[in-house]
């Protein structure tokens, strides 16, 4: 039997990568349900649940007025996600030879995809902190995306392209958790934990933050799992136009999914 280092990495990085998005996904899925629910209820009212056996009453603070000895924090998978999949994606594109043709050069291409996942953040959350108006958001950042697809798909090799973007949308979504949602729970409960009144409006922008995850999380997926269907995704002749469309698909479904 051949030892072969490389392989084992691929898939322990693919397992690792695979399972965290799982738990990540869930959870942000969960507490999406759980806050919906909670704004058909009446205050004070609980919600009730049931699984594996086991019997659940929950509540929520509106307005947090006390700090419970254990409170747990929902961060790690969104970062275990994102470090597994930068690691996939040196492994499998960088240093696999899976970026462009066979005849063609991967340096150029393999900056700008670097690039690219790395200014995202700065124009993403700079265009979200001036719109006023979510309509005009997310019109803005569809644009933005559709040229960023449209890009890749003609520089590099259309699988290699669509894992960018996967990538890119990925980075927005851990980097909407550690740089924008932590921090504003963190000075909340910084401000309960000194006996004052927490700023609300910090639970309101981590929220949205929150909600555009669910949004992005739906195509995410799907690129995750396009590799294995290259006829009818980033094998075809209109890959960016397949993607594009694919994108306005998981947004419809997460907005579905959500008030579900």
């Amino acid at each position: 039997m051949t030892f072969d280092f490389w392989e084992w990495l691929n898939i322990a990085a693919r397992w690792i990568h695979v399972f965290a998005g799982i738990m990540w996904v869930g959870a942000t899925y969960f507490f999406t349900w759980l806050d919906g629910r909670f704004h058909e209820l009446p205050a004070g009212e609980y919600i009730y649940m049931v699984h594996s056996g086991g019997f659940y009453q929950v509540d929520k603070q509106k307005n947090p007025k006390v700090i419970p000895s254990k409170l747990h924090w929902f961060k790690w998978e969104a970062m275990i996600t994102w470090i597994s999949g930068v690691s996939l994606l040196v492994i499998v594109y960088y240093m696999g030879g899976l970026m462009v043709d066979e005849n063609m050069d991967a340096t150029v291409p393999i900056i700008v995809g670097i690039c690219t996942i790395l200014l995202a953040w700065p124009v993403y959350d700079t265009l979200w902190k001036l719109v006023k108006n979510d309509t005009v958001g997310v019109f803005i950042s569809y644009i933005l995306l559709v040229g960023m697809i449209y890009g890749l798909t003609h520089l590099m090799d259309g699988r290699a392209a669509y894992m960018h973007v996967g990538a890119t949308m990925g980075t927005l979504m851990m980097l909407n958790v550690w740089m924008r949602i932590l921090p504003a729970q963190r000075k909340m409960v910084k401000s309960l934990s000194e006996g004052k009144e927490p700023d609300l409006t910090l639970g309101e922008r981590a929220k949205s933050r929150s909600k555009h995850n669910t949004f992005m999380a739906v195509p995410v997926v799907f690129i995750m799992i396009s590799n294995h269907y290259p006829v009818t995704s980033y094998g075809d002749e209109w890959n960016w136009v397949i993607l594009s469309l694919l994108i306005l698909v998981g947004w419809g479904a997460a907005k579905i999914i959500r008030k579900a």
